[in-house]
């Protein structure tokens, strides 16, 4: 006996359970997109409006690059008051010399000023003369350590001033108010040398930073954004 048209109907249920968890499985995907979508102009527009600090001190994490980066981020960091604490330093791990110049600059403050300071070391973003390819790679994999890092840490304020690696750990921060976690203020202040375009790091922080300083007026007229007060570091 032939039982080839008994199998069509079940064949015909299985398409139609199988179409049905797709559309279930579809309309999941898009009302995260959306709610991530909602949540992120939220946290990016109302930024401002928040005031870390009222209630004791400002945890902040400072991002050092190698060079000149960390040492305007140290100049920045000499008008902070002893109310940024603790802070943590984050650094690539091929970076050599920023380590000691934070040390450096950590040791000149009072004894218990400099007991609130630490250093962390994630990897490099992109190293200088990386193809653009491969440092979509090196940032997903600099991403990996942030997130922990900055969920584990739950600083008010990062504090970055250009360097690559402060991407994934601003995008971290980001993802802890997207989240309702915890609202991180992103501050970035871009490069001094940087006087008619920005750095590739400013025109991604421009998007999802809180406050976004630049020192040239030619800057800030390009990018109504951003916040001129001059030389700042």
């Amino acid at each position: 006996m032939n039982f080839v048209p008994s199998e069509l109907p079940y064949s015909a249920s299985y398409a139609v359970v199988m179409f049905m968890f797709a559309a279930e499985a579809a309309f999941v995907f898009l009302f995260i997109c959306l709610f991530f979508i909602f949540r992120f102009y939220i946290v990016v527009k109302t930024g401002r409006n928040h005031r870390p600090g009222t209630k004791g001190p400002v945890s902040v994490l400072v991002v050092a690059g190698s060079g000149g980066h960390t040492s305007e981020i140290l100049r920045l960091m000499e008008h902070l008051s002893a109310a940024y604490a603790p802070r943590h330093y984050v650094i690539a791990d091929t970076d050599r010399m920023s380590e000691e110049k934070i040390s450096t600059f950590e040791s000149s403050k009072p004894q218990s000023a400099s007991e609130t300071h630490f250093i962390f070391r994630i990897p490099r973003s992109r190293e200088v003369h990386q193809s653009w390819s491969s440092t979509v790679i090196s940032t997903l994999n600099a991403l990996r350590f942030s997130l922990p890092l900055v969920f584990r840490l739950q600083p008010d304020v990062v504090l970055c001033n250009g360097p690559g690696t402060c991407v994934p750990l601003c995008v971290a921060g980001l993802l802890l108010g997207i989240l309702g976690i915890k609202k991180v203020l992103i501050v970035y202040v871009e490069s001094i040398c940087r006087v008619q375009t920005l750095s590739l790091t400013g025109k991604i922080l421009y998007l999802i930073s809180d406050y976004f300083f630049v020192q040239w007026p030619s800057l800030r007229d390009r990018y109504p954004k951003s916040i001129f007060l001059g030389r700042i570091v």
